[in-house]
């Protein structure tokens, strides 16, 4: 029987969601207030499910202490307290909505997390506004 474990964290980041393809009007019309020039930032929460057989010796899906190092040098490390925008290599040419994050953290954790175990990633940019993939 599959069991799911899951781990919250958290991380604070700025972004602007922007296409530079589009006049500032087109931008302003469809990114609204999300559009600021100067930025704006979000407090995110961050949850992982992690979901598979647990082991017979250890009863563990996952060790969650494994699974919360590889979130802090994974996901934090890169993006907490930073302008996603500007000082990351993953938004420098994606639009860092939350959908495009949740997907972007999705593939960094996935590369580090045992492939017979399935991985779902839920972001919260606010209390009522969230994304899964």
């Amino acid at each position: 029987n599959k069991v799911s474990v899951y781990r919250r964290e958290h991380f604070n980041a700025a972004h602007r969601l922007h296409n530079p393809a589009w006049s500032e009007e087109k931008n302003n019309a469809v990114f609204g207030l999300c559009n600021n020039k100067n930025y704006h930032g979000h407090n995110y929460e961050l949850e992982i499910k992690v979901t598979g057989v647990p082991h017979k010796e250890t009863g563990y899906v996952m060790d969650l202490k494994i699974l919360s190092d590889i979130v802090k040098e994974t996901v934090l490390d890169r993006f907490d307290h930073q302008n996603l925008n500007l000082d990351t290599e993953e938004f420098r040419h994606l639009n860092p909505t939350a959908e495009n994050i949740v997907i972007v953290i999705y593939e960094l954790l996935r590369k580090k997390i045992d492939a017979q175990l399935d991985l779902q990633i839920r972001l919260y940019e606010t209390p009522r506004n969230f994304v899964e993939y």
